[in-house]
């Protein structure tokens, strides 16, 4: 399916922001309120997006917002494939679960391995640190960004690109965790305060200096 690049850009903003109004999406993108009621009804009719119910203002009449529908998720691309899950099930039906977290850990500890040499190549300040890590997230496909607190930093990933693997073992998502505390050690606490398989809409982790 091909779509036009204001409806990249929709669709980008949907996945990043979650759900939109038409009006907000128009100023954010620089489009007319009209041009992108357009755009969403194309993308609605294709199955990419869902109208939500009314949305009350603190002021003003109720709106509706905009969001990705299941189909529209499922355009960004996923790094997974059948047979990396059919490896799982064959994995822990034939060495055992305990096997399968080994490897699952032994994977987590050569990503964390290039990305603290990576690291060592920035600045050591906390905020570029962190700052880099997004982007290391964001070269594999997490669509990460991070967001000043007033107590520390969040850390978001608005993609998982191996979420299906990680619904079949959630090993995946204690080894991400447990990476990003071990890289960011001595220097702050990391702990994840949205979590994708729990029914957010993202994985997020609140970053704060010791």
């Amino acid at each position: 399916m091909e779509f036009s690049k204001s409806q990249q850009a929709i669709m980008q903003r949907l996945k990043s922001r979650g759900p939109q109004s038409v009006k907000i999406l128009s100023s954010q993108l620089n489009m007319t309120t009209m041009g992108a009621r357009q755009h969403l009804t194309d993308l609605k009719h294709k199955g990419y997006v869902l109208q939500t119910q009314q949305e009350k203002q603190t002021r003003g009449r109720p709106v509706h917002l905009w969001k990705l529908s299941s189909k529209g998720h499922g355009y960004f691309p996923d790094k997974h494939s059948q047979i990396t899950l059919e490896l799982i099930d064959v994995i822990r039906s034939t060495l055992g679960n305990e096997s399968l977290e080994n490897l699952i850990t032994v994977r987590g500890e050569k990503i964390q391995t290039s990305y603290k040499a990576s690291l060592e190549t920035v600045q050591s300040d906390l905020k570029s640190q962190i700052e880099h890590l997004a982007m290391l997230r964001s070269d594999e496909g997490f669509m990460a960004e991070v967001r000043l607190l007033p107590d520390g930093w969040l850390l978001i990933e608005n993609h998982c690109p191996i979420c299906l693997a990680a619904e079949k073992c959630q090993q995946f998502c204690q080894s991400e965790l447990n990476m990003f505390q071990e890289l960011l050690s001595g220097k702050a606490l990391v702990s994840r305060v949205d979590h994708l398989l729990d029914g957010d809409r993202r994985c997020a982790y609140k970053i704060t200096q010791t």
